[in-house]
Order: C-alpha cells, then sequence, then structure tokens
C-alpha cells in the first residue's frame, strides 16, 4: 500500500442510479485510509447530490462539490486545483463504472514504479437491462471498438493513450490540466500534450474496470457523435493523423451517402457499399447471438451501426469545419 496521499475526482451529473455503486467499489476497507473523494456536480437534477451527501455522513473523506462549470475537463481541473495540499496523485473515477479490489492502490503504486506522470487501465462493458447488455456486447466487440487497446484487457507498458486513471498531481497542473475548450475526447487531447512533454503514459493491463453503456438507442447515438467531434477536435489541434480503425466508420458514412445519390442515376448497384456494410454488421450481431445463446444479441448489428455513423457524423461535423474555435488554444 502507498502512502502517497491520493485524490479521487468524480464528476457527476444525474447518476443517481449509478454513483453510489461506483463510490463503494472504489472504497473498500483493504484501501488505504490516505485519500479523499471529491464528487465533483455538474447540476444533478435527481438525487446524485443528496445520495453523496448521505454517504459523507458516514465517511468525511467524501466531499460534495459543485461544478458550476458542468464539464468533466472542468471537474478534473477543480479538483486538482483545490484538493487537499497533501495529494501527490489524482486518480480520475466515472460514476458509470465499478472497480476491482485495490483499484486505487494498485493505481498509486503503478504510478510510483513506472516512473509515469499517468496510469492508464483497459475497460469492460457491462450492462444490468436487456438493451444495455446489447449496447455493453456491440463496444466489447472488435467490429464495436475497431480493436482499441483499453477496450479490452492486454498487456502492461507504455502507450500514448488510454482509459485515464490516475495521474502525477504536479504533472497534471504543469501541463494546464484539461482543456477545457474541448468538451469531449479530452483525455486523448489530455495525452497528446503529455507525450509531447516527454512524459510518459503506462497501461496496466492487470487493471480492469467495468463501464456501463447507455440504456437507449438515442442515447448511445448522442454519445458517439460527440466522441467523434471531440476525436476530430484533437486530430486538427494537434495536426495527427487519425488512424484506419476510426477513418472507417467516416468512409463507409460517405460511400453510403454518395451511394444514396448516385441510386437514381445507376441504379441498384450503387447500393453495393451501404448494403455490404449493413449485412456484414448484421451478420456479426447473429453470429454473436447464436455463439452466446442470446436472440435478443442479434441488436448488435444495429447497435454497432448507429456507433459507427453517430462517430462519423460527428467527426465530419468538427472536421469540415477546419481549424477554428479556439482549435489553438492549448493550456
Amino acid at each position: 500500500m502507498s502512502s502517497q496521499f491520493t485524490t479521487i475526482v468524480m464528476p457527476a451529473f444525474n447518476e443517481e442510479l449509478y454513483i453510489a455503486a461506483a463510490i463503494n467499489s472504489l472504497l473498500q476497507p483493504q484501501e488505504p485510509r490516505d485519500y479523499e473523494l471529491l464528487v465533483l456536480d455538474g447540476g444533478s437534477s435527481d438525487r446524485t447530490p443528496a445520495i453523496v451527501q448521505e454517504l459523507a455522513k458516514l465517511n468525511p473523506r467524501i466531499k460534495l462539490i459543485h461544478n458550476t462549470r458542468r464539464t468533466q475537463s472542468a471537474a478534473m481541473n477543480i479538483a486538482a486545483s483545490i484538493c487537499d495540499p497533501r495529494a501527490t496523485v489524482l486518480v480520475r473515477a466515472d460514476c458509470h463504472a465499478s472497480y476491482p479490489p485495490h483499484f486505487v492502490s494498485d493505481c498509486v503504486a503503478t504510478l510510483r514504479e513506472t516512473a509515469s506522470s499517468s496510469v492508464v487501465v483497459s475497460m469492460r462493458a457491462v450492462g444490468r437491462s436487456p438493451l444495455q447488455k446489447i449496447f455493453a456486447a456491440a463496444q466489447n466487440s472488435r467490429l464495436g471498438n475497431g480493436g482499441s487497446a483499453h477496450r479490452r484487457q492486454s498487456q502492461s507498458g507504455y502507450v500514448d493513450h488510454g482509459h485515464h486513471a490516475a495521474f502525477d498531481r504536479q504533472a497534471f497542473l504543469s501541463l494546464g490540466g484539461y482543456d477545457e475548450t474541448v468538451q469531449y475526447n479530452e483525455d486523448a487531447e489530455f495525452d497528446a500534450r503529455l507525450v509531447a512533454s516527454g512524459r510518459r503514459i503506462y497501461h496496466d493491463g492487470r487493471l480492469l474496470i467495468d463501464y456501463y453503456p447507455r440504456t437507449s438507442f438515442p442515447s448511445l447515438a448522442r454519445q458517439y457523435f460527440r466522441h467523434g467531434k471531440g476525436r476530430a477536435n484533437t486530430l486538427l489541434k494537434h495536426k495527427m493523423r487519425p488512424k484506419l480503425r476510426q477513418m472507417l466508420p467516416v468512409f463507409v458514412l460517405l460511400a453510403s451517402v454518395i451511394a444514396l445519390a448516385a441510386y437514381p442515376f445507376v441504379g441498384s448497384i450503387a447500393l453495393l457499399v451501404p448494403a455490404g456494410y449493413i449485412l456484414v454488421c448484421m451478420a456479426w450481431g447473429a453470429y454473436l447471438a447464436a455463439e452466446c445463446r442470446q436472440p435478443s444479441f442479434l441488436l448488435i448489428g444495429p447497435a454497432a451501426i448507429t456507433m459507427h455513423m453517430s462517430w462519423a457524423a460527428g467527426f465530419l461535423s468538427r472536421f469540415l469545419r477546419g481549424n477554428s474555435n479556439g482549435l489553438n488554444h492549448a493550456k
């Protein structure tokens, strides 16, 4: 166990269904006592603040802080500035997640042992409701995540990006924290600056968290639209090249739009690309449904299509605007 004082930061907004379980999974009895947990609430209209206050009565290390700037980026930055002066490590935690035993102490130990400025971990989607389980299966599959390393349990080592878990607080502050002009994909944007500064990110493959996806197709579409928009923002700001797996949905969306436009002139042959794409996604869903003996998993195909096309639409909506809206504003 580490003796380093740790500030756990949990951004929250309308998380009454998840926040108590998330906090309880983080603050298990075997964790060290030298920590505080700051819940930065972005203006919840449900029972989230009341639940946190109830937990704080049982554990005074839990503190509720009102995040008037509302975003997750702001939550991390506020916490890094106002946390206990003894804090040397920041652990970012999500309400829509469940954490394994020793998570906080393991993150702190890995940060110290690897001489890194950031520790990232793997995440696995899990579901409670039937539709959430379908979305989870889609996100866990290669069709849904494109082979992203932090979306599956993988080997430990130094990386350029991953699911944020822990930071050296001084390094986080010296880089200006998260860029609050970037509402989405703030983690990848921060990682780009961290690596450029000569610091290192370590992926601890032993640590796997459970993540709870959205619970409806519209909310899934909105989430992935924002993800795509945020990724384009990061690529433009740092003049980075996208990876092939990131561009495939964009290519499919553009090809499908062109095909639909060409259909009145060339007939059904124009629909080969969108029809082939839909067929692949539906076949993948059918395969997983048969393998898992879950007929409902036939909806994995539509879920994957929703994720891909929403991400691509968000990416294009931002990318086509070019290098504007303060993209060169780096903290």
